[in-house]
């Protein structure tokens, strides 16, 4: 029975990588998502020949993109399987196993720190920054990305249904206001040179259908939300889909800084830029 109920969990914890991979490729590919990184990239102003740690990297395209800026890119990353699911989207590319509390690398040991979609599941985001603190040298740049999850905007005949479903999801993650609290976070760790922008992602394709998914059947499993008036939701956003008349609007923080200390190193480019591909 116990090796049962072990090859039960073990067939639910796959299918749910599976499916978080499935809404993180979604992402990838909606409008904007190419740029939002490539800003993330500009910001961090990868040195060549310098180590760059992509926190919390899941399938690991970050990682494979930083690696064409001349970096020596890890992702890192707690869940084992996606990693699996990393390397083998990008044999090249170096992936380790470990939590954003406890980074393998040595004090002052990387020049870049890029965290995309992750604070906001850490119950104690402080820890966090203060790693990443420990693990940059002098000059070494931190780049956190987030969205900002409740205001979410999505357009439905049930404005009532919808906030209770977004507020819903909001609720039950760690820190779902993590996004407006990078400034600050970043300020009491320790960093200088801080500096805060909002992207706004505007979605209205069907591949955005996913993203929705996961937002009602969590606040539905939770009995925040009425699951027959869920799944009418979710097919009202079906209909707009096909109609072309879907709207999802997500903002996103990101927030940049410098560790402190003697500034950069000997050699290194201005921040701007930075020869990373587009």
């Amino acid at each position: 029975m116990a090796e049962q109920h072990g090859n039960r969990e073990a067939v639910a914890e796959h299918r749910g990588t599976e499916a978080l991979l499935a809404v993180l490729d979604a992402a990838d590919r909606m409008p904007g998502a190419a740029r939002l990184r490539a800003r993330s990239y500009e910001l961090l102003s990868p040195v060549p020949g310098s180590t760059v740690v992509d926190v919390g990297c899941g399938a690991g395209r970050a990682v494979a993109e930083l690696a064409g800026c001349g970096v020596r890119a890890v992702g890192v990353d707690p869940d084992p399987r996606m990693l699996a699911a990393a390397r083998a989207r990008w044999p090249a590319a170096e992936f380790r196993e470990a939590g954003a509390e406890d980074l393998p690398f040595a004090d002052g040991s990387v020049l870049g720190y890029r965290a995309d979609k992750v604070f906001h599941v850490l119950q104690q985001p402080e820890r966090a920054v203060a790693e990443a603190r420990r693990v940059l040298g002098p000059g070494g740049r931190i780049v956190l990305i987030g969205q900002e999850w409740d205001t979410i905007m999505i357009d439905s005949e049930d404005a009532a249904l919808t906030r209770a479903i977004v507020h819903a999801r909001a609720d039950l993650l760690g820190t779902p206001h993590t996004g407006r609290r990078y400034r600050n976070l970043l300020l009491d760790g320790g960093f200088a040179e801080v500096t805060v922008e909002v992207h706004t992602g505007v979605f209205t394709g069907p591949d955005t259908l996913p993203l929705l998914t996961r937002l009602a059947e969590p606040a539905c499993a939770s009995g925040a939300v009425d699951r027959d008036r869920a799944e009418g939701w979710l097919a009202e956003q079906r209909q707009r889909a096909e109609a072309d008349r879907l709207l999802v609007a997500v903002p996103f923080f990101v927030a940049a800084a410098s560790a402190r200390g003697r500034g950069r190193r000997p050699g290194t480019p201005a921040r701007a830029g930075a020869g990373c591909p587009r």
